[in-house]
């Protein structure tokens, strides 16, 4: 009998679609791999469909999904509270399901994502080692590690400090506003859930991360250091990524409409707009963007699959042919009849942005769309939405400067005017230009790194190895 892997997850197709691309590491490495995962208490049933979805085609995986927690307990607190505290109230399911699995299967270890950390006391408690993933770069770990030394030293509320410049280790400068919004407001109900579970990440006996050394040099280093939390011994860092879904194509399937009205496209002409699972703008919002895709006179792939109904990202409604054409300014699909595609469904993203037509991406800076990006050498215009979405466009931006922000991002709305200036920009200005010949480098860099002798193997080498001996628990000074 193999080992066993078992890989918690939390909830959503952004966390479990990297976690699927680590398990199938551990199958080529002779490890048998069990996901388990729990539904959002918002959105009953969810899980189920992402994980029918992806089971087909990963037929060695075996998928557990948690019984749902009642909505009812999470009433009175945020979306993102009750993220947090159905991950954390879901241990009493994770340990039954666990003590039953392991009466069959030996687990070598436990991997929770980030965000499950939570359930670390679970893995104590079945002497089993456990290891954190990261569905993010080494930037946002850094900076959510050093918030824990923050937290205890002060007594800052960065909600309240609006454009001002905050230091973390590994990252320039960044502006309040900008922190990832679960750590914001040190009043929220999210803060509260979170700063009590972020101690354990160092309690891990490794932390493995969806990112590569060259690609993120400094937070790399300020993390194998140990410089953001200067009172724990911090445990190993893997950086074994990217890790990227590679769609594979269904026999009879025939090629996806995006592809193949790309295919009529001039080379590096189009700017493809896609905003992740969650990213929803409300209707007039659509309008500017639309006006100013227009204007730009640029060819696009826009991909529109939901309007937001409430100021929550997380409330959207999806839209009918009939919707989206009241959605437009009058006549703008038939004007842009051939410039332009408009699409309301899914579409595969990396293949899209491998195609040889698409010359910029204008994304929501989710952290799998930054490094689909990368792999296939794409400039990127940051319009960060949500999470720690921001930050990443920091990274991106101001670190790797393979990007440009979208002007406007963090007002009420941004304007025509905004989205034809920086499309223009990007794909017809000299430092558009700079920024592609940047992108384009640092994809070769992604081939060096998943090389067999590149920083990315060697990483999940050393974790092999590791895995198989005694690691001791990072501790922290009371």
């Amino acid at each position: 009998m193999k080992d066993t892997m078992v890989l918690y997850t939390a909830m959503g197709p952004s966390h479990l679609v990297p976690m699927v691309e680590l398990a199938k590491l551990f199958l080529s490495n002779n490890l048998s791999v069990a996901i388990v995962t729990s539904d959002l208490p918002y959105k009953p049933g969810s899980m189920a469909q992402t994980v029918s979805r992806i089971s087909p085609a990963n037929p060695s995986i075996s998928f557990h999904i948690l019984p749902a927690l009642e909505w009812a307990n999470y009433a009175n607190i945020s979306i993102e509270a009750r993220f947090f505290a159905s991950l954390r109230d879901n241990n009493r399911n994770l340990l039954d399901f666990l003590t039953s699995f392991t009466k069959t299967n030996f687990v070598r270890a436990i991997v929770f994502d980030f965000f499950s950390s939570a359930s670390l006391d679970v893995a104590q408690q079945l002497l089993i080692p456990a290891y954190i993933f990261t569905a993010f770069g080494a930037s946002d770990v850094a900076v959510f590690l050093h918030v824990t030394e923050l937290h205890k030293n002060n007594t800052v509320n960065w909600k309240n400090m609006g454009k001002d410049l905050v230091n973390f280790p590994g990252i320039p400068p960044i502006i309040a506003s900008d922190l990832p919004m679960i750590i914001l407001d040190r009043e929220s109900d999210s803060y509260k859930i979170i700063i009590e579970t972020l101690p354990n990440l160092v309690r891990a006996s490794g932390i493995l991360i969806n990112s590569f050394e060259s690609l993120e040099p400094k937070a790399v280093a300020t993390l194998t250091e140990g410089l953001c939390v200067p009172s724990c011994k911090m445990p190993p860092v893997y950086c074994i990524g990217p890790l990227i879904s590679q769609p594979e194509q269904k026999e009879g399937e025939g090629r996806h409409e995006s592809l193949a009205w790309l295919d009529l496209q001039p080379k590096k002409s189009v700017v493809f707009l896609c905003f992740g699972t969650y990213g929803a703008f409300r209707s007039d919002q659509i309008k500017q963007i639309a006006v100013g895709l227009e204007n730009s006179r640029q060819r696009f792939l826009w991909v529109i699959k939901s309007v937001r109904e409430q100021e929550n990202m997380y409330f959207s409604k999806s839209i009918t042919s009939a919707d989206l054409i009241k959605l437009m300014p009058e006549g703008f699909l038939d004007r842009t009849q051939g410039k332009g595609m408009v699409i309301q469904s899914w579409v595969p993203q990396l293949q899209v942005l491998q195609h040889e037509a698409v010359g910029g991406f204008v994304t929501h800076c989710g952290w799998n769309s930054i490094l689909e990006a990368v792999t296939a050498g794409v400039p990127m215009i940051c319009w960060p939405l949500y999470a720690e979405q921001r930050l990443n466009k920091l990274v991106v931006v101001e670190e790797i400067k393979i990007g440009a922000v979208m002007e406007g991002y963090d007002e009420d709305i941004v304007n025509a005017d905004q989205v034809e200036a920086k499309v223009r920009w990007l794909m017809e200005s000299e430092g558009g230009r700079i920024i592609k010949e940047r992108v384009a480098m640092l994809k070769d860099k992604v081939a060096e790194a998943l090389r067999e002798d590149g920083s990315s193997s060697k990483a999940l080498m050393q974790f092999m190895t590791d895995l198989r001996g005694t690691n001791s628990e990072g501790k922290c000074k009371s």
